[in-house]
């Protein structure tokens, strides 16, 4: 997937996140602020780091302020900013994959 633009999802409030992207060229970095990252910092990081593979990101800036939420609310967050911040075209093809992955 090419992050081509700058997105946002989420809100900063108790048991949700703010999931920050931006394009980078050539890297993929991974930034997690947590109010629970002494207990849950590596789950958090397993979550976008499975999810991000699973979208076939290889680059970009990736900001994770979490204030404490679940597994679900990582995924979805971070899948609803990458589709914001997505090209059309690489956009449709992470739709299908998506969906595809949903039925099986």
């Amino acid at each position: 997937m090419n992050i081509v633009r700058e997105a946002l999802a989420g809100t900063q409030e108790s048991s949700d996140l703010m999931v920050k992207i931006a394009p980078a060229h050539g890297e993929l970095e991974i930034v997690i602020h947590s109010e629970v990252i002494k207990q849950f910092g590596e789950q958090i990081r397993r979550v976008v780091t499975e999810t991000l593979r699973a979208m076939n990101v290889r680059q970009g800036l990736i900001i994770i302020e979490d204030k404490g939420a679940l597994d679900c609310a990582i995924r979805a967050r971070l899948q609803s900013a990458l589709m914001r911040a997505a090209d059309e075209q690489t956009l449709c093809l992470s739709l299908i994959h998506i969906c595809w992955e949903a039925l099986k």
